[in-house]
């Protein structure tokens, strides 16, 4: 994805970003939910939600999960509607990319789903020693595949810790809580094939 840039209240903001945000007002709006509801519902303040869907402030992993958990949504299909048109090539300047700088959270879309396809290809970075934690999946039960390229990770699945090195492949089905733990003075890289 072409990663265009907006100046709103003096920060650049990327067409991604801007169509997250509609997207999230317009997902709250079909849904029939106040911001006072959503809030409730989720568990983030209204003002945080009213910052987000105004493009102020970009979500964090952990405001997303939550999101896309109170409609039963899957991150990965939040993110298809926020994208442009999928093509059979998607070239690495299409692919668009999503980062958290709260916990050093790069993800990069490499083969985004389809309505026809069944799987989802993320090439996903953490910075050095750093921590990201999820409560409940978006949607429970998704088949996912992790193959760490660089670093060390401890992966826990529902208080199950994981040690996994460089060249080690995780398979699991996730049904609840989830954290991620980089063990490593370097960033951990890792593909992601989640189905």
């Amino acid at each position: 994805m072409i990663m265009r840039t907006f100046n709103m209240a003096n920060k650049q903001v990327t067409e991604f970003e801007k169509s997250l945000a509609n997207r999230l007002k317009v997902l709250r709006s079909d849904n029939g939910l106040t911001l006072d509801d959503l809030a409730s519902k989720s568990g983030i303040s209204k003002a945080t939600l009213h910052r987000i869907e105004r493009c102020d402030v970009s979500p964090t992993t952990s405001v997303l999960g939550k999101l896309c958990a109170t409609y039963n949504l899957p991150l990965s299909a939040l993110m298809i509607q926020v994208e442009e048109k999928l093509r059979p090539l998607i070239t690495k300047n299409e692919q668009s990319i999503w980062i958290d700088k709260s916990i050093g959270y790069k993800r990069i879309s490499v083969s985004p789903p389809d309505k026809n396809l069944s799987c989802e290809v993320l090439d996903c970075e953490l910075a050095a020693n750093s921590f990201a934690s999820s409560d409940v999946p978006p949607v429970t039960n998704l088949e996912h595949h992790l193959y760490l390229l660089r670093g060390e990770l401890e992966v826990t699945l529902e208080n199950k810790k994981y040690h996994i090195k460089e060249n080690d492949c995780l398979r699991y089905k996730l049904t609840g809580s989830s954290s991620f733990k980089v063990l490593s003075d370097c960033p951990a890289n890792f593909i992601l094939v989640i189905a």
